[in-house]
């Protein structure tokens, strides 16, 4: 189990897959969503959560204000977790409550085909340490069409992973180790 940080579903606990993913820790979701805050950028804002595993990232966003929050999961376990997640999370909603919706899906095929479905303004990319680079890179230029011209883009990886490659139209704005966990701030260029 994990819990909600803060926000109206602060404290509640939601359920975490068996196996198969790597929760951020409370820590790495505090520093994340601080910085998110500081920004101004949760209030009514819309979320992606890619690999989201629990969905932890994005219900931590509905908590927290965003509008609408998509938790993209492709194992069958995890993406039912998700909604377990999401259904305990919406039935303590202020309203109008946030719209979660679970996309039992691989990232890449969710991407391909969401060019049309809006704007996003928060991304949580935190996938299997395994993932390789390429993938990530992929991802990354799939997204460039979909991103609101102040979105943020957070990226998580091993420490040991190398800073992702990044498309021209997206750039750096900051690195942050949490011990053996990196953050990489992306926004548009």
């Amino acid at each position: 189990m994990t819990r909600i940080i803060s926000g109206y579903a602060g404290s509640r606990r939601i359920s975490v897959p068996k196996t198969g993913t790597r929760p951020t820790s409370d820590r790495v979701r505090e520093a994340v969503f601080s910085a998110l805050e500081a920004r101004d950028v949760l209030p009514g804002s819309t979320v992606l959560d890619l690999y989201a595993g629990s969905g932890a990232l994005g219900l931590e966003a509905a908590s927290r204000g965003a509008a609408t929050v998509v938790l993209v999961e492709k194992n069958p376990a995890a993406a039912k977790v998700c909604r377990e997640n999401a259904r305990l999370l919406q039935q303590g909603a202020p309203k109008p409550a946030p719209r979660i919706d679970v996309q039992a899906s691989s990232v890449s095929s969710y991407l391909g085909a969401s060019a049309d479905r809006g704007i996003v303004g928060i991304v949580f990319i935190d996938p299997p340490y395994e993932l390789s680079e390429d993938e990530l890179t992929q991802n990354l230029e799939a997204l460039v069409g979909q991103l609101s011209p102040d979105a943020v883009v957070v990226v998580e990886r091993s420490a040991r992973s190398p800073q992702p490659a990044l498309p021209a139209a997206l750039e750096l704005d900051r690195r942050k180790d949490y011990g053996e966990t990196t953050l990489w701030w992306i926004s548009p260029a």
